[in-house]
């Protein structure tokens, strides 16, 4: 079995943050809460996600796994307000789900978790380097480097995190001393990403004060901040793109 009943912008923003990479996704669902593990199709970019039950005024679950349409959560609280509260419960025997939401009752049918990608498996990398910076600075360098480029580096050099992309003529570059970090530790790092896959990450991470963001040389990038007040969070990785020479 599975209810509960959780504010809707906490939710929205929740799932907002998944959609980023995939359409559909295979929640399990535990007493602890939910998770997710997906991968965009095309093998580029993995995401994790894990809301505790703290985050729900009320949480009642069993063991179960359930295969959502993101793009149809995402419609259906577009018309929800900011201190609406959303009662979610399952029906295991027609295998949908049932969401109440200011006044509003959906029925929603469910996707069989066995059509959808299996969870893959998230490697454990040791980063060299690591930055804790305000999701708002990220996003304002990748929306720079949008304008020149459709690649952007990010790297540590001394003292400083640098993000940096050149067009065909054109050049952009933002440096962000230690002190003007909430944190760092230097290490041998500079790797070159899609801004393609980095501007649909950094979206969901502007609204965080505390980003996190690991990187090495050639290596993917890792990017985490928690979501409901703490509650949750949300894990990036994206594989670089290798330099030519």
């Amino acid at each position: 079995m599975f209810k509960a009943t959780i504010d809707a912008d906490t939710l929205k923003s929740s799932i907002e943050a998944l959609s980023v990479l995939v359409d559909e996704a295979r929640f399990k669902i535990s007493p602890e809460g939910f998770t997710v593990r997906a991968v965009d199709p095309a093998n580029v970019a993995m995401v994790s996600f894990e809301l505790s039950s703290n985050a729900f005024d009320e949480f009642t679950a069993d063991d179960c796994e359930i295969g959502m349409d993101l793009s149809k959560i995402n419609d259906i609280f577009s018309v929800a307000g900011k201190e609406d509260k959303v009662i979610m419960e399952l029906d295991e025997m027609s295998q949908k789900m049932s969401l109440h939401l200011g006044g509003l009752s959906y029925t929603l049918a469910l996707l069989d978790p066995s059509t959808i990608r299996a969870e893959p498996r998230i490697p454990q990398l040791e980063l060299p380097a690591e930055v804790v910076m305000n999701g708002k600075d990220l996003q304002r360098a990748v929306k720079a480097a949008e304008k020149i480029s459709d690649h952007m580096l990010l790297g540590v050099e001394g003292d400083a995190f640098y993000m940096e992309a050149e067009g065909d003529t054109d050049r952009v570059r933002l440096d962000i001393p230690r002190d003007q970090l909430i944190d760092l530790k230097s290490g041998d790092a500079r790797s070159l990403f899609s801004l393609d896959y980095l501007s649909d990450i950094v979206k969901p991470a502007s609204k965080s004060n505390e980003v996190t963001v690991e990187i090495g040389k050639d290596f993917p990038v890792k990017v985490g901040f928690t979501i409901a007040n703490g509650s949750g969070k949300i894990g990036y990785l994206l594989a670089p793109r290798i330099e030519s020479d």
